[in-house]
């Protein structure tokens, strides 16, 4: 899976995301502080990655900063991308599952390397869920970022 990774600050948490992802296998696509010669302002990088996600290029993203808020309202401001803000394992998968969020939001303050794991193995064995009420949700979602009648 191809994954865009922002964070505005070069962190050991941030640096342990992008080696857990790559040792799952996946390809990592980073942004802001762990890209050099970036933009590491959280507004931009995390819109960054939150583009290739609506755009098709990467699958999912991983958005960073200190508290993780300012990262997921930048991502979520890209249509076509539910960014959730995690943490803890269980609202991982909760998003994933009930939200089909595209994007995980982490705060480098609150997240150390053990609880990075958990939520990781939690955000992707959870599938969205086939709940007809759930994809109703979730369509809503999607109508408001082109503007649509959300009812």
């Amino acid at each position: 899976m191809r994954i865009s990774v922002s964070s505005d600050m070069d962190e050991p948490v941030a640096r342990s995301l992008v080696t857990e992802l790559r040792d799952r296998g996946h390809e990592v696509v980073p942004y802001g502080a762990l890209n050099p010669g970036d933009d590491p302002q959280w507004a931009v990088c995390s819109q960054a990655a939150a583009r290739e996600v609506a755009a098709g290029t990467a699958d999912q993203a991983v958005v960073c900063c200190w508290t993780g808020t300012g990262a997921s309202i930048a991502a979520n401001k890209v249509p076509g991308v539910r960014a959730a803000l995690c943490t803890d394992a269980y609202t991982a998968d909760g998003a994933r599952r009930w939200n089909d969020a595209n994007a995980l939001a982490l705060s480098l303050r609150l997240t150390s390397e053990p609880l990075l794991k958990e939520i990781l193995d939690a955000w992707f064995a959870a599938a969205p869920s086939e709940d007809i009420e759930d994809r109703e949700n979730v369509a809503r979602v999607d109508r408001l970022d082109v503007g649509r009648n959300t009812s």
